[in-house]
């Protein structure tokens, strides 16, 4: 039952981030092709990773990550900072098009955890909080 109650919470999330993602690339010059959407994504969601993680989280060559990372730059999504301490090392992080078209704040899951404070108490609340807490732990340790 929990499995199935999370799996379904994991669904509508994906659901309504592609939905948001879509409805920001636009069919003009310069916008965003679905791949190139995904990959300015993930390297938000990595907070600012070199180029290689980059690559390795999505499982393609540095070449070809320096490829799409180039494309996403020219087109103002991302930046590339280089480290002042090592000039080789290329620290990516998004930019400010990016974040006016792929803001993080999704009204439908605040008005959901506002109704949420609503119906259960705080101790509730908590115990909730603690059991998710735990959950995003060993996802993110797997």
């Amino acid at each position: 039952m929990l499995q199935q109650s999370i799996r379904h919470l994991y669904r509508i999330l994906r659901l309504n981030s592609y939905r948001q993602m879509f409805g920001a690339i636009q069919e003009k010059s310069g916008s965003l092709s679905a791949t190139e959407a995904f990959s300015a994504d993930i390297i938000n969601l990595l907070g600012e990773p070199t180029l290689g993680q980059f690559a390795d989280t999505i499982g393609i060559s540095q070449p070809n990550a320096t490829y799409k990372v180039n494309n996403l730059a020219a087109k103002g999504y991302v930046e590339k900072m280089i480290s002042e301490s090592d000039r080789r090392e290329v620290r990516l992080r998004t930019a400010g098009k990016f974040d006016h078209y792929f803001s993080e704040s999704d009204e439908k899951v605040e008005a959901a955890v506002q109704q949420l404070k609503t119906n259960y108490s705080q101790e509730e609340i908590e115990t909730a909080t603690r059991v998710l807490n735990a959950l995003l732990a060993e996802l993110e340790g797997a």
